[in-house]
């Protein structure tokens, strides 16, 4: 398998494609959707939109995203974010209707530190709390990769965490958003997925011993960074908005399905958080397989379709020009 062209378009819209298709099902368990599988764009459903109708993770993708773009910059990310929340910033149809509670208190303070013309701490938030490790900055994280590639590890996570830390500031979040980028950035070189995997799994372990991460943590990611996620038996993935769970889900469908649209599905039908579950899934499995194996149907349903591929192609631009400096 060779890197597939276009990666940017492929990342992002292999993200919104498949939060789009969990949608229309998310907080449903994983019996119900055993009964009645998602095999395709659905209407309505949990919040009422139309079809093609992508959620909070694709918005704060998109917020990143423009950041990149334009050259990146941690207090324009956060005050994306702020117009997203209050002004409808990067919606798919002009109002936000889902955002998770940390997110949502998170950029509240965000907005609070930018009037009071605090800007500057953004690059040092940071939580203790390991209750405050929710799905949030992994779902969005994608965008990073084209921030990220090529730098040495520890300036990559320096970059990963701050981006992290705007929302979910625990040191957990940061290092499952490197390993995912870690691993997409070894696809983008070209690598099959499952070396992929497993490069990224040695990069994390070694990075986690040069660092001394608490011992704490690196049980946590154990169960990750086994180099065998793929080979667990579903009843031992979870598929719920903690961060842990959400990566072990991701990594479990995109390695054990041969394609972009079987990869996706499996993650929606995981139940609960599908939408997140399948976009994160869909970052990769876009990635790796291409935006034209993205089958066309579900990307024309896609809501502001043009939109997209115009942020992709400055991202993009803004990603060869770095690659070339």
């Amino acid at each position: 398998m060779h890197p597939a062209p276009n990666p940017v378009h492929s990342a992002l819209l292999g993200l919104a494609v498949a939060d789009a298709l969990g949608v229309p099902v998310e907080f449903r368990s994983r019996a119900e959707l055993k009964n009645d599988p998602v095999t395709g764009m659905r209407a309505y459903g949990t919040y009422n939109q139309p079809a093609g109708t992508w959620s909070d993770d694709s918005s704060m993708a998109f917020c990143m995203a423009e950041s990149i773009a334009k050259g990146y910059d941690i207090e324009d990310v956060a005050q994306n974010f702020v117009s997203w929340k209050f002004e409808s910033y990067w919606t798919p149809h002009g109002e936000l209707f889902d955002i998770g509670n940390q997110t949502s208190s998170a950029i509240n303070k965000l907005r609070n530190m930018i009037a009071e013309g605090r800007g500057s701490e953004f690059t040092s938030l940071y939580s203790d709390d390991p209750m405050d490790n929710g799905n949030g900055s992994l779902m969005r994280c994608i965008p990073l990769l084209f921030l990220i590639t090529g730098k040495p590890i520890e300036e990559q996570y320096r970059l990963i965490k701050e981006a992290s830390a705007l929302t979910h500031g625990h040191i957990r979040s940061a290092i499952a958003c490197l390993f995912y980028l870690l691993i997409a950035e070894h696809i983008v070189n070209g690598q099959e997925k499952k070396a992929a995997y497993l490069s990224a799994c040695e990069q994390v372990k070694a990075w986690m011993k040069d660092r001394n991460v608490a011992e704490e943590e690196k049980a946590t990611f154990a169960k990750v960074l086994s180099g065998e996620i793929h080979l667990e038996q579903e009843e031992n993935i979870e598929s719920g908005g903690y961060v842990m769970h959400s990566l072990e889900a991701s990594l479990w469908c995109f390695l054990r399905y041969g394609d972009y649209a079987s990869a996706v599905l499996a993650a929606v039908n995981l139940g609960i958080d599908t939408d997140t579950t399948a976009a994160i899934t869909g970052g990769l499995a876009g990635l790796y397989y291409g935006l034209d194996l993205i089958p066309e149907d579900w990307i024309n349903t896609i809501a502001r379709l043009e939109d997209i591929y115009e942020l992709a192609d400055r991202l993009e631009k803004a990603y060869a020009k770095r690659l070339a400096s």
